[in-house]
């Protein structure tokens, strides 16, 4: 086994366990950071007086709209499937579980953006396997 090999080995094990590495280390910090969010958020505008509380959701909401768009920023970096690090697709694909924040608060464009994000990372990765198989026909 030379070197890249076992280096490629050893990349596959750590994006698989653990946090990983590079988008996939990001990717998943977003999600460990900004889905468990909604409960401080919740106990904030429970704490604040009344005229604040929309403050605070607002700020979350646009907390929300960044970690989507970041899973986004590392589509664009990585859009075709034989070009992603291992295991990438699958923390693409989670960008989804920010629905249950959003549902949470009633965010609506959440609610709509997280759903619609794993399904159209879902049918990339189906169209891209179907592109490559009817290019090895």
């Amino acid at each position: 086994m030379d070197l890249n090999s076992a280096q490629r080995i050893a990349e596959a094990e750590a994006a698989r366990t653990g946090l990983g590495t590079g988008p996939n280390r990001r990717l998943r910090l977003t999600m460990l950071i900004g889905m468990p969010l909604v409960f401080p958020v919740i106990g904030i505008m429970i704490l604040v007086p009344e005229f604040l509380r929309n403050d605070v959701f607002f700020v979350y909401q646009a907390g929300i709209l960044g970690c989507l768009l970041h899973y986004v920023w590392v589509f664009t970096k990585y859009p075709r499937y034989a070009g992603r690090p291992p295991y990438l697709t699958r923390d693409l694909a989670m960008g989804g579980g920010f629905f249950l924040p959003s549902l949470m608060l009633g965010f609506w464009p959440g609610m709509i953006a997280a759903p619609a994000w794993a399904l159209f990372v879902g049918v990339a990765y189906a169209v891209e396997l179907t592109r490559e198989h009817y290019d090895h026909r």
